[in-house]
């Protein structure tokens, strides 16, 4: 389990506004953590565009376009994970890093 790799993920059960269901998650934890702990953090994907959302970034995974909701970013078990999906590309993976450090206060 790697950094920026495509996972379909079971979120279930969630509470309030949580996205749910089993969905394809990208990996946003650094690989360090990701071998040494039982849990990864990650942002799952919805086919539901918003491209004037700033919490949402617009990439293709599996050849579909998909909005990772960082918005919904999340810490999970690895038990949670099934499939791997596809990988983003590296120019997505860095628009993602930025677009979390927005989010919480990198300056």
């Amino acid at each position: 389990m790697k950094r920026f790799e495509v996972h379909w993920v079971r979120l279930d059960p969630v509470e309030g506004a949580e996205i749910g269901k089993t969905r394809p998650c990208v990996i946003v934890s650094d690989d360090a953590r990701n071998r040494n702990l039982a849990t990864v953090v990650v942002c799952p994907l919805t086919t539901l565009l918003r491209p004037h959302w700033r919490t949402r970034l617009q990439v293709i995974v599996a050849g579909k376009p998909a909005d990772v909701c960082a918005d919904q970013i999340r810490s999970i078990s690895k038990a949670r994970l099934t499939a791997k999906l596809d990988t983003l590309s590296q120019s997505d993976g860095v628009a993602l890093l930025e677009l979390l450090g927005e989010m919480f206060g990198k300056s």
